[in-house]
């Protein structure tokens, strides 16, 4: 049986962190696939289809396949064959947010399991939406997204 884990997220936009925890998962398993999601409770910077090609410029595992979604995450797990899904922690603030998700995928779909994994030191500070501060105040973001994410943000200003 092939071991296949989703990595969901908004993605708004991928980060070093993200991209960390992409390879660290494809290593672990037969199939990765990240889940881009529409979040109604936010309000995206980039759009879902920015988002998506900025995962597929930026990812380079073989076993890793891309796409959105919109939904229960069960619902999407399950339609892929997949019970793992993975999510990144990268500090404790996380966990209390990230460990009711986890139970209530489980309690919706028992065969769910989730893992935790944390980003490499170096970004476990970093996140979308700092990069996203950071970005709008005119900052430069090269040092913690792909190249093709400081690209889009030049374009939208």
């Amino acid at each position: 049986m092939k071991r296949i884990a989703v990595y969901p997220g908004s993605f708004d936009p991928t980060t070093f962190g993200h991209l960390d925890i992409i390879s660290r998962s494809s290593k672990i398993f037969d199939k990765l696939i990240i889940a881009v999601i529409t979040n109604p409770n936010k309000k995206p910077y980039f759009s879902i289809d920015e988002r998506v090609k900025i995962l597929k410029s930026s990812v380079k595992e073989k076993n890793v396949e891309i796409e959105s979604f919109h939904g229960l995450l069960v619902d999407f797990m399950k339609k892929k064959n997949a019970n793992v899904i993975i999510r990144g922690l990268r500090a404790i603030s996380d966990f209390e947010y990230e460990f009711q998700m986890a139970l209530t995928n489980r309690k919706l779909y028992p065969e769910i399991e989730t893992v935790f994994l944390t980003p490499a030191e170096q970004w476990t500070y970093l996140s979308s939406t700092l990069v996203k501060e950071i970005a709008r105040l005119g900052g430069n973001v090269k040092c913690f997204v792909p190249e093709i994410v400081v690209k889009i943000f030049k374009n939208k200003r």
